[in-house]
This record gives C-alpha cells, sequence and structure tokens, in this order.
C-alpha cells in the first residue's frame, strides 16, 4: 500500500490560506447574494466547480515553448519523476489536476508499474497516454518523414501500429483507461501522395490499433488542421475524425484540441455536433491567436472557452448520448514558469465553467423560445460578466488547495529549492 506524500507542506498552505480567508468569505458571500435573486445556489455551483477534473500533460511541466528552440530554465524537471513531482504539486494548490497524461517515447520507462506506484505516492494518477510518430526516435528502424500510420510503405505502418500497442500496454500497467492518437501524416506539395489513397492506409493501421484497445478503454482520435503537413492532413477536420471513429466502432471517439482549428471555425458548434452523435471523447484546452499557438488556456479568447463549456453543460442536461469527457491542459511554455501556467490555466477552464453554471437556463430558454435574439445573448453575457473567482477559490481552499495558487506556490519557494538538486535542462531545439 503506498503512502501518500505530497511534496508540499500542508501548514505553507495553511499559513497562506489564513491570511486570505476573510476576503474570500467576503467576496463569496457578496456573491451568493447576487446568484439568489437569480434563483441559483452558490454552494450548489461550488459543489459541482469542486468535481471538475483537468489532466495536466507530463511535457507540460517543462519549458516546452516553439517547434524551433527551447530556452531552458533552472529548476524544470529532467525526468519523469520530477515531472511527476511538479504535476504533484500543481494538483496540490489547484485542486482540479488529479491525473497526468504520459507520452510516449518521451516518458518511455522500464517499470510502469513502479511509475503507478510513485503516482499514487504523491496523489497522482494517469489519464490517456498518448503515442508518437510524428518525430523519429533514436534507434528507430523506419523513418516518420513521408508518414506513419498513413505511409506507402506497409513495414513503416506497421512500425507505427506496434508503436501504439505497446503504448497501450504501458498505459494498462499504469490504470490509464485511453488511448490518444495523433499523426502529423500528410503533404506539402500537390501531387505528392493520393489524398483519398492515404485515409485508406490509415483507418487501416487505425483498425489494428483499435483491435487492440482493451474493454473499458476509450481510443481519441485527435485531429489537426496543419502542421507539419500545410497542403494536406490525412486527420484535418472533426468531419474526418468522426468518420474514423464511427468506422473504427464504440471505442473510438473523436478528441477536441482548441488549437488545431482555423481561427474563424466555431468550435463549440463542433462540440455540439460530436456529442450529438455519440463521439465527444474529450478537449486539449489551450489558446491560439493564429495557428496551433499552444498558449494557455483562456489567454487570448476566454469567452470562446466560456462557449465551449456552455455546449458541454447543455449536453449533460441533455444526454442525447453518454457523457464523459475527458479534459487535459495541452500547452507549451517559453516565456513563463510551467507550474504557473499550468496553474493559470487551470484556473481559467474553471472559471469558464462555472461562469456557464451560473447561466439563468430557465430565462434563457424563454428568449430562446421567443426568438428574442438580443435578449438571449444578454443572458449568456451576463453569467460570462459575473466573477467566477470567489467559487473556484472557495472550493480549493475547502478541498486542501491554496486560495491563491500561484502566490503560494511562490511563497513555496519551491522553483528555487528545485534549482539546487536538479540537473541542467538541455538545451536542444524541439517542443520538448
Amino acid at each position: 500500500m503506498s503512502t501518500l506524500m505530497p511534496p508540499l507542506d500542508a501548514e505553507l498552505i495553511a499559513r497562506h490560506n489564513a491570511t486570505r480567508i476573510a476576503a474570500l468569505r467576503e467576496d463569496y458571500d457578496a456573491l451568493s447574494r447576487s446568484l439568489e435573486r437569480r434563483g441559483l445556489s452558490i454552494d450548489a455551483i461550488k459543489e459541482r466547480a469542486a468535481k471538475l477534473e483537468l489532466a495536466t500533460p507530463s511535457w507540460g511541466a517543462g519549458v516546452g515553448g516553439t517547434r524551433f528552440a527551447r530556452f531552458p530554465m533552472r529548476g524544470e524537471p529532467t525526468n519523469l519523476d520530477e515531472k511527476l513531482e511538479d504535476c504533484a504539486v500543481v494538483q496540490q494548490l489547484c485542486r482540479v489536476t488529479p491525473r497526468v497524461s504520459l507520452h510516449f517515447p518521451w516518458d518511455k520507462v522500464s517499470d510502469p508499474k513502479a511509475v503507478r506506484q510513485r503516482g499514487e505516492e504523491l496523489g497522482l494518477g494517469f489519464d490517456a497516454v498518448n503515442s508518437n510518430t510524428f518525430q523519429d526516435q533514436a534507434a528507430q528502424a523506419q523513418s516518420y518523414r513521408y508518414g506513419s500510420l498513413s505511409h506507402t510503405s506497409v513495414v513503416v505502418r506497421a512500425q507505427a501500429v506496434e508503436h501504439n500497442i505497446e503504448c497501450i500496454k504501458t498505459g494498462v500497467a499504469l490504470g490509464s483507461k485511453a488511448l490518444t492518437v495523433w499523426v502529423g501524416d500528410g503533404t506539402n506539395f500537390p501531387g505528392q501522395q493520393g489524398l483519398a489513397e492515404s485515409l485508406d492506409r490509415y483507418l487501416e493501421s487505425a483498425h489494428s490499433i483499435y483491435q487492440a484497445i482493451p474493454e473499458g478503454w476509450r481510443m481519441f482520435i485527435e485531429h489537426k488542421l496543419y502542421e507539419p503537413a500545410f497542403y494536406s492532413t490525412v486527420v484535418s477536420d472533426w468531419g474526418t475524425s468522426y468518420l474514423v471513429a464511427k468506422e473504427l466502432g464504440p471505442k473510438a471517439q473523436c478528441l477536441v484540441d482548441l488549437g488545431h482549428h482555423a481561427p474563424t471555425v466555431n468550435i463549440e458548434q463542433i462540440v455540439a455536433r460530436l456529442q450529438a452523435f455519440g463521439k465527444l471523447g474529450g478537449f486539449h484546452f489551450n489558446d491560439s491567436k493564429y495557428g496551433d499557438d499552444d498558449l494557455d488556456s483562456g489567454s487570448i479568447n476566454p469567452h470562446q472557452l466560456f462557449l465551449v463549456f456552455n455546449e458541454l453543460v447543455i449536453a449533460e442536461q441533455e444526454q442525447r448520448a453518454p457523457f464523459d469527457p475527458a479534459y487535459m491542459i495541452d500547452q507549451s511554455h517559453n516565456v513563463t514558469d510551467p507550474m504557473e501556467s499550468l496553474l493559470s490555466s487551470a484556473e481559467a477552464i474553471s472559471a469558464a465553467f462555472v461562469k456557464v453554471l451560473m447561466v439563468d437556463r430557465p430565462v434563457l430558454s424563454d428568449y430562446q423560445r421567443s426568438n428574442d435574439v438580443l435578449m438571449a445573448f444578454r443572458t449568456l453575457r451576463d453569467a460570462y460578466s459575473l466573477d467566477a473567482r470567489p467559487i473556484i477559490a472557495m472550493a480549493r481552499y475547502e478541498g486542501g488547495g491554496a486560495i491563491d495558487p500561484i502566490a503560494a506556490f511562490r511563497e513555496s519557494g519551491w522553483r528555487a529549492a528545485k534549482a539546487s538538486v536538479r540537473k541542467a535542462a538541455s538545451k536542444a531545439a524541439g517542443i520538448v
């Protein structure tokens, strides 16, 4: 039996909270009165906010930055155990990130059961495992330069399939329940490949992976508009992702990365469609300005995040199809402390969720039925304008977390302490 060993001293968090709880209670009570006038219970909303669960990405615990360069910082993690340690601190402070998503072979280990035990010691479980066939690895027999699951060579495709199956086996040992498959396959020149044939090859490979998915597991199909394939991408949009998931079977679902769309795409409508079709598997939360920027969640367009959660709450209420989406933060950090960005994003995602819970649904429904367009919009905007922070902070406080997680993190001196014992990170180019 593993003994829980949280990284931060609970007394540190208690001292942090002691100086802030009086002001928080004032803000909470003021918001409670405002919500009561709308017929809403702040305590009921807080209870739902406390149940929100986000996964943190192991790769997001370190400096990742852009595809062109890394600018490492002192004290960042350089191995999986250190990544888990940092993710445990994030969970200890914010209380909504109880699981970590691993990426292979970046996080490859010889003893996944020992990693699972280490996670339990730190108070962490393991979310979906992620395969990587968009990069060549050391000692890899076949190159993915011209694709992986859709490659013209059956030998290359077989190698990519086998890697995914190995990820599943590792995930089983970790206690994971899902595999996320994203490929960079596509073309950069017209005529480079047959566009129809490449999808046929991808489907054939995906079927082979699907056959290895255990009972109780899900296979998430992730789409992306472009990069590194800039002329055509094999799984480029939600329609292709849906087609693949439908072709594979009930254990296959679609994963929506908020940065993987053209700037004008209506992502909240995609959410509604996939849920209506019973194929909404989950989300990778981030934000973007120009493309797949992997910026902190809510940093550019928090209103879109709110609208996405609005559709999710509607989907949960209507239950047109089974509703169990997996949520994960998926970001790269090059100019901020990764742990602070993860904490900031967890709060932004929680805020979007809570704001949606504060929508006056009966009033909104009345306006929608009467086609009162402006008042329906204003009803949504009214909830978006409310301050969700007192609810989120109170849920954190009552769950043993910090009222102000980033302030508590800085007060802990965690990064400076780790800088004195961790080896320097690599300056190599790339995303990890």
